[in-house]
């Protein structure tokens, strides 16, 4: 398949689009033919990512956290991109670490985002794919949302939610001519690593057990371009290294 022009035609929107592994399935998209919104709160950053990416990618500031802003934004997606074909809802955030040392706030941040904007995201794009009886909504998960990962417990948590309402909604929207489904990959470089100790970021790196976005971004654009009568539900994607 000629995946340079897989997509030609299709509009698409990503959320935690100005870094990472959003950035690069916005590249990805738009080198394979889609008009991508990109969907980040970083205003400076999100709009100069759009002017070197050119004129098929547009910006929408969108605070994930504000409730009221991710309920609202299928209308500004769909005057940006024309409408709207494919839905990544891939923004997140990390914590690690034991359970007894963490701090409550901090989960209460990375499960809002990981699973409450993340649902809501997918709540507000649904009404323009059921009326179009057509649609694809991808998900970034993680290996933690099948693999309980010891140094990971709640961010282990919010991907497993993830896991949970993937198949659980896929089931619903069948009749609906949707396919939704999730990409869970093994650790990747990006921000979401920073907080990783310093120890355990290098011996990933030596071992080869890290990947880079682009192979994420990569896997998404094959589970976008299977035929429409087989969708891809989870599919796990790992480094050569990873011992999980």
């Amino acid at each position: 398949m000629d995946w340079n022009n897989a997509l030609t035609g299709k509009s698409a929107a990503i959320t935690g689009a100005a870094s990472g592994i959003g950035l690069e399935c916005a590249r990805t998209m738009l080198h394979a033919g889609a008009t991508v919104v990109l969907i980040d709160r970083d205003e400076d950053k999100l709009h100069q990512v759009c002017e070197d990416l050119g004129p098929k990618a547009h910006p929408l500031v969108v605070d994930l956290m504000d409730t009221k802003s991710v309920s609202g934004m299928l209308p500004r997606i769909v005057e940006k991109a024309g409408g709207l074909d494919i839905f990544h809802a891939n923004a997140g955030a990390y914590v690690g670490g034991a359970v007894a040392d963490g701090d409550p706030d901090t989960w209460d941040r990375v499960l809002n985002l990981n699973i409450n904007a993340t649902f809501r995201a997918v709540h507000a794009v649904l009404p323009q794919m059921i009326d179009q009886k057509s649609g694809d909504i991808i998900l970034t998960s993680s290996v933690a949302g099948v693999v309980p990962v010891i140094w990971e417990p709640v961010y282990t948590a919010s991907k497993f939610a993830v896991q949970a309402f993937v198949h659980t909604t896929r089931r619903q929207l069948i009749d609906k001519g949707i396919r939704i489904g999730s990409v869970l990959p093994g650790p990747v470089v990006t921000a979401l690593l920073d907080d990783w100790p310093k120890e355990k970021m290098e011996e990933a790196l030596a071992s080869g057990s890290l990947m880079q976005p682009v192979e994420v971004a990569e896997a998404v654009l094959f589970m976008l371009t299977r035929p429409r009568g087989v969708m891809i539900r989870d599919l796990v994607i790992l480094p050569q290294g990873c011992d999980l």
